[in-house]
């Protein structure tokens, strides 16, 4: 706006410069010019009434620069001239001025000159003797004279551009000054232009209205935002077009993206044929529903259109995690058909061993064989129920009897009971550390200590060693417990904890192993809030640290 001011200032004081100039010129130039005229014709009666008295004789005696006469015969022929030989001037009877001084007793013309530079005034007059004098003048033409002006104008100009525009900018700044000082946040309270008054007035009413609106607004954004937030589930808005509107920080995470995708195509993000096709049909009025697999977790995703008076306004994506569902229900499978099949391998066995006996189909020498099966599998059996009834109470998180326990203390008695075990094998087992008290359950924790044992014994070479380690450190009690068998591949560690899964299923058959222990364990340190750590090689051994 101060520009636009400093502009049309500008404008209107070269307007104004220029027209001034023009009319001062014009006005003064046809002054001059009728005073010369006036001038003229006065020179000419004096010099007529001195030649009717004194003949021609008295413009022998005349000597001016400025002004020419000549005498003119009846014929046009040029008799005398105050500044030109007469033998060259050519007759002059059809001159302007000479014609109309011949007719009426006065004349008189004007000529410009070729060039447009110069013109010459003519006043003529008949004499008593009945010749013709003429009076000539030359002037300079107005364009001439704003010529010979163009340095004149050309200070003069640029004086008026220095102060004009110093002038200009005083006044812009000042018009503007009390506009630049309106107080926005107190629009009554400001002394300006009482033009702009009801304007102001109007532009208070609306900041005051669009200020409320802005503070609702700010306020639902806010709760939003807190909500969308605080969601497990991921929430992504999608305009008509397919354009990310809003995404949660729980959406960030399974796409793997940041903040930055907000204003950019969806299929920026996920690029598979099976969103594009879901987006595709919401988008067409359809709600879809499909699983995806993202950083090993499994998500559901539910597509649908939002809709507002019959018009389509985007896509809403809804991302749920059903992980653990999707893992519990896997779980529950594998579980049911590893109990059907564990269950059902020793009942066959005593079945079948039952069976031959009870039909007299086993020798004498034979039958205690047969009978010690029998044994071995129903201890197997009722180990394995065992192992399924602590999982369960451990499953349903029951709040036993908690205690101080002294994990040294149930260190030793596991080793106690392992001895016979270790000594088959030609195993030896090693206890070092120290007391460690902490509050627990235990059976669970004797459960812990066995179980690892047990299986450090049973997957361990011939003459192999069993560490077990118990210590105090930073207010944590770790136990760990170390082997030098057959170690566990890359490939299984992530498994071995999950029921009935058996690394060499063969060996497991060999050694009795329910294939139920490490779940045990990795239950029972879940309820002490406890921390696994394995760590093992193929043919080096293995080491399971227990932080409690």
């Amino acid at each position: 706006m101060k520009k636009r001011i400093f502009h049309s200032i500008m404008i209107v004081a070269f307007t104004v410069l220029l027209a001034s100039f023009l009319i001062a010129t014009t006005f003064l130039y046809h002054y001059f010019n009728q005073s010369q005229m006036i001038q003229l014709q006065e020179e000419l009666n004096l010099m007529s009434e001195m030649i009717n008295e004194t003949g021609i004789n008295a413009l022998k005696n005349y000597d001016s620069d400025h002004y020419r006469y000549t005498v003119i015969d009846i014929d046009g022929t040029v008799i005398y001239d105050t500044h030109a030989n007469t033998i060259e001037m050519g007759n002059h009877g059809n001159r302007e001025e000479i014609v109309e001084a011949f007719n009426y007793g006065k004349g008189s013309s004007t000529r410009t000159s070729a060039t447009l530079m110069e013109k010459t005034i003519y006043e003529a007059t008949l004499l008593r003797n009945g010749k013709v004098l003429r009076i000539s003048v030359s002037q300079m033409t107005i364009s001439a004279l704003l010529l010979n002006m163009t340095p004149a104008i050309a200070i003069i100009l640029f004086v008026t551009v220095i102060i004009a525009l110093f002038l200009s900018h005083r006044m812009a700044k000042k018009i503007i000054e009390p506009l630049s000082q309106i107080d926005f946040d107190h629009l009554p309270e400001n002394d300006t232009y009482e033009e702009i008054s009801p304007m102001l007035t109007k532009i208070y009413k609306q900041h005051s209205l669009i200020a409320s609106q802005m503070e609702t607004l700010r306020r639902k954004s806010d709760e939003w935002n807190q909500i969308i937030s605080a969601m497990n589930e991921g929430l992504i808005l999608l305009d008509d077009h397919g354009v990310i509107l809003s995404m949660n920080q729980a959406a960030q995470k399974i796409f793997d993206v940041k903040e930055d995708v907000i204003g950019k195509d969806f299929l920026l993000v996920d690029r598979s044929i099976e969103m594009s096709q879901a987006i595709e049909d919401s988008l067409s009025g359809k709600n879809s529903e499909f699983h995806i697999d993202r950083n090993g977790c499994e998500y559901q995703l539910n597509l649908n259109h939002i809709e507002s008076n019959g018009k389509l306004l985007g896509v809403v994506i809804l991302a749920f995690d059903i992980t653990d569902k999707a893992f519990a229900e896997r779980n529950r499978q594998e579980f049911t058909a590893n109990v059907t099949h564990e269950l059902k391998t020793p009942l066959q066995s005593i079945l079948g061993s039952a069976e031959l006996l009870e039909n007299g189909l086993v020798r004498a020498e034979d039958t205690n064989r047969f009978i010690h099966n029998i044994y071995q599998e129903a201890s197997r059996l009722v180990a394995l129920i065992n192992d399924i009834i602590r999982l369960s109470q451990l499953d349903e998180k029951t709040e036993p009897v908690m205690e101080i326990v002294d994990l040294l203390e149930i260190t030793m008695e596991v080793t106690d009971v392992l001895k016979t075990a270790a000594t088959k094998k030609n195993v030896t087992l090693t206890v070092e550390g120290e007391s460690c008290l902490i509050r627990g359950v235990r059976r669970y924790l004797y459960e812990i200590l066995y179980n690892l044992c047990d299986n450090a014994i049973r997957y361990n070479v011939e003459y192999g060693r069993v560490m077990i380690c118990i210590q105090q450190e930073n207010n944590h009690s770790i136990v760990s417990v170390s082997d030098t068998g057959i170690g566990i591949a890359s490939e299984d560690q992530a498994r071995i904890f999950e029921r009935f899964y058996r690394v060499d299923k063969s060996h497991s058959k060999e050694t009795g192993g329910t294939g139920l222990g490490l779940s045990i364990v990795k239950h029972a340190v879940q309820f002490h809030n406890g921390k696994m750590e394995l760590e093992s090689e193929i043919g080096k051994g293995t080491t399971i640290t227990i932080i409690f």
